[in-house]
C-alpha cells in the first residue's frame, strides 16, 4: 500500500539517506523533522515498490532539472547530479558509484577506454559490473607513482581491466619525471609511443580533475614540493587534467612542471567520441570549469551543489555543425 501524503523527492531522499549514506533511521528523523516511525513506514513502501532496489532508482527534481540546465548551457549530451550528501566527504564515493554505474550500462564490445586517475575514479570500481571477454581494450593515460597509494593510476588502470575482462595498456613509467629531457626520452619507447597510438583511437575517455588545496593528491603524496605549488599558482595554475596543470580557460600553463608530465595531452582528446568527466566537490569547481571549457567533455557526474552554481553560469558558444 502506498504511504500517503508522501512526494515521490521525500520518498527518494529518505531512501537515498539511509541506503546510500548510510544514516540511520534515527538521524534520518532528525535530518527532515520526522518521527522514526514514518520514516520506518517510508523505507519500507520504497522497498516495496520497487523505488529500492540495489540502487535508488529515481532522482530527486531538483538534481533531474539542474542535469538539464548543465546539458543545455555546457552542451552536454548527458549531466548526471548527485544529491548533495550531508557529509561532503562522501563526494568522491558517490559520484565515484555513479561512474561505476554509467560504466556499467555504456560500455560496449570492441571499445577502447582510456582512463585519467583520482579517489573519484578509485571509487567507482566496485560499482562497475564484471562482465566476461568481449574484445574491450583498457589504456591507461598517465604513468604511475613510484609510491605505492589506492589511487595510482597503474593499479587502476589493471583493476577496471580485471572487471571488464580487457586488455590492459599500462603506461609504466612515472607521472612525473625527474627533468624535461628524461621525459622526452621515457617517451619515445616503443611501449609508450603505442600507447600513445591507440590514446589517437578511443571510444571513451574517463577523467576526473585535481585542485591545487592544501588537501590535494599533489601535497597528500608529495607529488609536488609546496614551492612548485606556489609557483604554478602564480602561472595561472587553478588545477589539473591528467597531471597537466591548467588555467581556468582550461588551457595548459606555461610551467616546467608540465614539461615533465608523463600522460596524454588533454587536447589530444578533444576528438575522442565519448569524454566522461566525473568530479565533485566545491574545492574542485575552479577545475571542473575549466575542464568544461578546455576538454568539452560529453557527459559531466557531479554534485548538487557544483551544479547548481554551473547552471547558473554562461556556458560555452555551441559546437558549428
Amino acid at each position: 500500500m502506498p504511504t500517503p501524503d508522501v512526494s515521490a523527492e521525500l520518498k527518494t531522499r529518505i531512501a537515498w539517506l539511509y541506503h546510500v549514506e548510510g544514516m540511520t533511521q534515527d538521524e534520518i528523523a532528525r535530518e527532515l523533522g520526522l518521527n522514526r516511525a514514518r520514516v520506518l513506514r517510508i523505507l519500507a513502501n520504497a522497498r516495496q515498490d520497487g523505488t529500492v532496489q540495489i540502487r535508488v532508482t529515481t532522482k530527486l527534481s531538483h538534481c533531474v532539472a539542474l542535469a538539464q540546465a548543465l546539458q543545455k548551457r555546457w552542451n552536454l549530451k548527458q549531466a548526471i547530479v548527485i544529491p548533495e550528501p550531508q557529509d561532503e566527504a562522501h563526494i568522491n564515493a558517490i559520484v565515484g558509484a555513479e561512474l561505476g554505474a554509467y560504466l556499467s550500462q555504456n560500455v560496449e564490445a570492441d571499445m577502447t577506454i582510456g582512463l585519467g586517475w583520482g579517489m573519484t575514479l578509485s571509487a567507482g570500481l566496485a560499482a562497475i559490473e564484471p562482465r566476461a571477454e568481449s574484445g574491450i581494450r583498457v589504456v591507461s593515460l598517465l604513468g604511475g607513482l613510484t609510491k605505492v597509494s589506492s589511487v595510482n593510476p597503474s593499479e587502476f588502470a589493471w583493476r577496471v581491466a580485471d572487471k571488464l575482462s580487457a586488455e590492459c595498456f599500462l603506461m609504466a613509467a612515472p607521472v612525473f619525471a625527474p627533468s624535461a629531457e628524461v621525459r622526452e626520452a621515457l617517451m619515445n619507447h616503443s611501449g609508450i609511443e603505442e600507447i600513445l597510438r591507440r590514446t589517437k583511437h578511443l571510444d571513451m575517455a574517463i577523467i576526473s580533475v585535481g585542485d591545487l588545496t592544501p588537501h590535494s593528491i599533489f601535497r597528500e603524496y608529495g607529488l609536488l614540493s609546496r614551492e612548485e605549488i606556489v609557483s604554478l599558482e602564480a602561472a595561472g595554475a587553478i588545477g589539473d587534467i591528467l597531471c597537466r596543470f591548467v588555467d581556468a580557460e582550461g588551457e595548459v600553463v606555461d610551467h616546467p612542471v608540465n614539461d615533465r608530465v608523463l600522460a596524454v595531452h588533454p587536447r589530444d582528446l578533444r576528438d575522442t567520441r565519448q569524454i566522461v568527466l566525473a568530479s565533485g566537490g566545491w574545492q574542485k569547481l575552479a577545475a571542473i570549469r575549466a575542464a568544461l571549457k578546455g576538454l568539452r567533455p560529453t557527459v559531466l557526474i557531479t554534485n548538487e551543489r557544483v551544479a547548481e552554481r554551473l547552471a547558473d553560469e554562461p556556458g560555452p558558444a555551441p559546437t558549428e555543425v
